[in-house]
């Protein structure tokens, strides 16, 4: 009876094995597609080595961060003083070791401090004119008949508008006490006439220089297939200049999963309405030095390097043949248990049968486990 039960259970075992398997490998053709299902011809004006295109002009977009200086920045009549402005102040009349002449910045306090013989004035909210006055009457305390004369310097504004500004992520740059203006979707001279027509509300006639210091919105990619293990992706900044066989250095090229089919994959419709796929030669590139399916990568392009076909099964029937490797095993294990405890009832004979079954059902299963496709 115990004999008859055994052989069941191995009998099971070799179904089950052959079902897996059979199912494995009719899944994993279902799978393998070298190529994507429709393909365009290549247009021969494809940019590519020895003949590569300009890129279309920058568009700006988040996380990219702008650089702004000024080149003309007055503010509108009458301007009154703020902090961080500097003044030209210049006095006749003054003490002969004490004399007031220069540039002097407006403090925190809202102040302009002549030094230490004639202490601060306060000029903040004033216009140029009016500080002129202020300075005046404030000299008067020290000197008989002072004689001044004050200029605008540098506005503040020109000290929070320049410098380098991140475009934020609702697509607008902040210009400080100026506002925010809105730079995603346009070009560099687009973003900087929409500046400078912000600012035309506050300053006269500002005039801005716009350019865009840290490119970070622009990207194409590199997806290797993982046999069967899950891909890898790869995202690279677009400089405009790079090539298939640029990507393929920068990464070290292919790993032992990957085949050599390769295909570019660009992003939006060609005049047919088919997605654009351009394949790519490596052996020609590589070994034979040609140049024309080394095409020139555009930003979203996706460089698609394909599996090994045979890596892919073996990793897929590894993969269905470990739920039964364990069934095996635990059953194998079971089978010595019984066989164990059942010597005492059975005899020797019994025990040495069901030693037999148990250590063929065991090697069955390693052999199950270490199998690989050559």
């Amino acid at each position: 009876m115990v004999r008859r039960s055994l052989g069941r259970q191995v009998v099971v075992l070799l179904l089950l094995t052959a079902t897996f398997c059979s199912t494995g490998c009719f899944l994993t053709r279902q799978r393998w597609r070298p190529y994507p299902a429709k393909r365009s011809p290549v247009p021969h004006d494809m940019p590519r080595e020895l003949r590569k295109a300009v890129l279309p002009e920058y568009i700006i977009e988040p996380p990219d961060v702008l650089d702004i200086q000024a080149i003309n920045l007055v503010p509108k009549a009458p301007y009154h003083l703020r902090v961080l402005d500097t003044i030209d102040i210049n006095v006749f009349g003054t003490l002969p070791d004490a004399p007031i002449a220069g540039i002097f910045p407006i403090q925190v306090g809202g102040t302009v401090d002549l030094g230490f013989t004639y202490g601060e004035v306060k000029v903040t909210g004033l216009t140029p004119e009016e500080a002129k006055r202020a300075i005046h009457q404030h000299l008067l305390k020290h000197l008989r008949a002072p004689e001044v004369t004050v200029k605008l310097g540098a506005i503040s504004a020109q000290q929070t508008i320049e410098g380098e500004h991140p475009v934020a992520y609702d697509g607008r740059v902040t210009l400080a006490n100026y506002g925010r203006v809105l730079v995603t979707g346009k070009t560099i001279e687009e973003a900087k006439a929409a500046i400078e027509t912000h600012l035309s509300k506050y300053l006269q006639d500002p005039e801005v220089s716009l350019r865009v210091i840290a490119p970070s919105s622009k990207f194409f990619y590199m997806i290797t297939q993982g046999a069967g293990l899950g891909d890898n992706v790869q995202r690279f900044p677009i400089t405009g200049n790079e090539t298939v066989l640029d990507v393929v250095a920068n990464t070290g090229g292919f790993g032992p999963d990957s085949s050599k089919r390769i295909w570019i994959a660009r992003p939006g419709c060609n005049s047919d309405g088919c997605d654009q796929i351009l394949n790519v030669d490596w052996r020609a590139i590589s070994q034979l030095g040609q140049t024309c399916t080394n095409f020139q990568l555009m930003p979203g392009d996706r460089l698609y390097v394909a599996e090994r076909q045979w890596i892919r099964f073996d990793n897929d029937l590894n993969r269905l043949m470990r739920p039964i490797n364990t069934i095996g095993a635990a059953s194998s294990s079971i089978i010595g248990i019984v066989s164990q405890f059942s010597g005492n009832v059975l005899g020797g004979g019994a025990q040495s049968q069901f030693g037999q079954i148990a250590g063929s059902a065991g090697q069955a299963a390693a052999e199950g486990s270490a199998t690989v496709l050559p």
